[in-house]
């Protein structure tokens, strides 16, 4: 058994920064820099091309990510990189009708076209003209727009006819049984980025139009998962649930974020557990994909987390400020320690060929994330362990709105709502994670508001630095009047033993605050933690 080291950073910086070199290295120099879609690590170590989503599916995810942690962290991204994501592309949309399409092999021709894809199109679309301001991609982004409200109503569903017969593209459907939702549904949140950035009405009247057949038909009043409705993709249940939010927070749709808050209460507890992570695949049965894989294994994936976390971050800004307390859990309990940082374990294949889905791989994977089971890489039962590329942009992307949200200024003062480390040109935050007590700085006059971890004795919380007595209002401690220097918040860590839950599966945890300490591994390999 392998306990990897180097797996539970506190640092979100370090986290994105390592995730974004990972994103700039996984170009295909034996495809015309084409990026790649899958990394194997067990049972043998290979880049591998992916047909129906490679082309279409991952330059959207890349440069979203990419271009956000440049915008949000400053963290300085390698241009070659942003120009051969942007050049994959462009050539994904130049088929026939503009649509993000794939080609069906190396060097085949751009035929297939999956719709959970039109999702990745427009993150591709709007991260280049929200940070690159690209007329091109703004001018592809209103005719991909045109394109769906012609050939795509919410009755009929897609004009087949057109697709397959005029423009000749065979269409490919992940999970046939719930299309919509493993499909179009997911472009919902991008949607709403590319009209934030835009003002584009046809962006929010799409984005709209597809809100209102989920809200119809997939996500109940009573915020139930039924897999009949739904499907058993979770991470599509979960992209689509963030992009839900996403819209609520824009239009200040009240009706709309209830339905999300219901989902979260209620369906979200069947496909996840008390740390965010959350299984692949919530079939009752086999996974008719992947042979062997049940809705009751342990295979996670890391973008559906990434997904939580930001209905979480929404649903906290919304008002339901407990959310970041789950947030935070996120984080420190599974997302940033499931980070692939320690690749000593394997060793890359002989490659006398030369060629460039054998070199140097695990140094070009170090900081992905993929399909993990709460403790460690290697689920019990399996034989595989892999990484698609795509699940690092989706995580890296959702890393950069917590980073956002860690800290902010609003009307009522300075606002922390999460405990990590961080600094802006209106406060410093010192973490208790890192430094051993929570210190704020602010460098701009306002009371603090600091929020209580629902694991905090608050009889055990000592505030100095403070001119009155700090008052607890909804969760977040108010100080109203912090002195000129900081203010030092003792905030001792809890130590609490938690059983984590999901199905048949218990997995005993031991943790210190938000962080995890050990955990029952079941004698896998690959693991996060030391054993309880």
């Amino acid at each position: 058994m392998t306990k990897l080291s180097d797996v539970n950073t506190t640092d979100i910086r370090d986290a994105v920064s390592l995730g974004c070199r990972a994103m700039s290295s996984m170009f295909n120099a034996d495809d015309n820099d084409m990026p790649f879609f899958l990394a194997f690590v067990r049972p043998f170590v290979r880049f591998r091309f992916n047909p129906s989503e490679a082309d279409a599916h991952m330059p959207g995810r890349h440069l979203n990510a990419l271009l956000t942690a440049e915008h949000v962290l400053g963290i300085t991204i390698d241009e070659a990189a942003i120009e051969k994501h942007t050049r994959a592309v462009y050539f994904s949309y130049s088929g026939p009708v503009a649509f993000p399409l794939s080609r069906d092999r190396i060097g085949g021709k751009l035929i297939n076209f999956n719709p959970m894809n039109t999702r990745e199109g427009f993150h591709a679309l709007y991260a280049l003209v929200a940070y690159r301001g690209s007329a091109r991609a703004h001018d592809l982004a209103e005719r991909s727009i045109q394109a769906i409200v012609r050939l795509w109503n919410p009755e009929r569903g897609w004009d087949r006819d057109q697709i397959e017969g005029t423009f000749g593209l065979s269409i490919k459907t992940q999970w046939p049984e719930v299309p919509f939702i493993s499909g179009l549904a997911r472009a919902i949140g991008p949607l709403v980025k590319y009209y934030r950035a835009t003002n584009s009405e046809a962006a929010l009247q799409l984005a709209t139009v597809l809100k209102d057949k989920a809200v119809a038909e997939n996500y109940l009043e009573t915020g139930e998962y039924d897999p009949k409705l739904l499907g058993v993709h979770v991470h599509d249940i979960t992209c689509v649930l963030s992009s839900l939010a996403q819209l609520a927070a824009a239009t200040q749709d009240a009706p709309l974020m209830n339905r999300v808050k219901a989902f979260y209460d209620n369906g979200l507890r069947q496909i996840t557990n008390q740390i965010g992570w959350a299984t692949e695949f919530a079939g009752p049965t086999a996974d008719p994909g992947f042979p062997g894989r049940t809705g009751d294994d342990d295979g996670g994936e890391g973008n559906s987390t990434g997904d939580i976390l930001e209905t979480a971050l929404i649903l906290g800004r919304w008002g339901y400020t407990e959310c970041y307390d789950f947030a935070e859990r996120i984080l420190r309990a599974f997302l940033l320690p499931s980070q692939l940082r320690d690749t000593s374990f394997a060793t890359d294949p002989p490659n006398p060929e030369g060629t460039d889905d054998k070199h140097a791989v695990l140094e070009r994977l170090r900081g992905a994330w993929g399909y993990a089971a709460p403790y460690g890489h290697q689920p019990v039962g399996f034989e595989r362990v892999l990484f698609t590329l795509d699940v690092v942009g989706g995580v890296v992307g959702s890393l950069c709105e917590a980073f956002r949200a860690i800290s902010e200024v609003t009307p009522q003062g300075h606002v922390v709502n999460l405990l990590f480390d961080h600094s802006t040109d209106a406060l410093d935050v010192e973490s208790p994670y890192t430094h051993g007590a929570l210190t704020l700085r602010t460098k701009r006059p306002g009371p603090i508001l600091l929020r209580v971890p629902s694991w905090s004795d608050v009889r055990q919380i000592e505030v100095m630095g403070a001119t009155s007595l700090p008052r607890l209002i909804n969760g977040y401690l108010y100080i109203s009047e912090p002195r000129a220097q900081s203010v030092m918040i003792k905030l001792p860590l809890t130590k609490r033993d938690l059983v984590l839950t999901y199905r048949k599966r218990r997995i005993a945890t031991r943790m210190e605050g938000d962080r995890i300490l050990q955990m029952e591994n079941f004698g896998a390999d690959l693991t996060f933690f030391d054993a309880l």
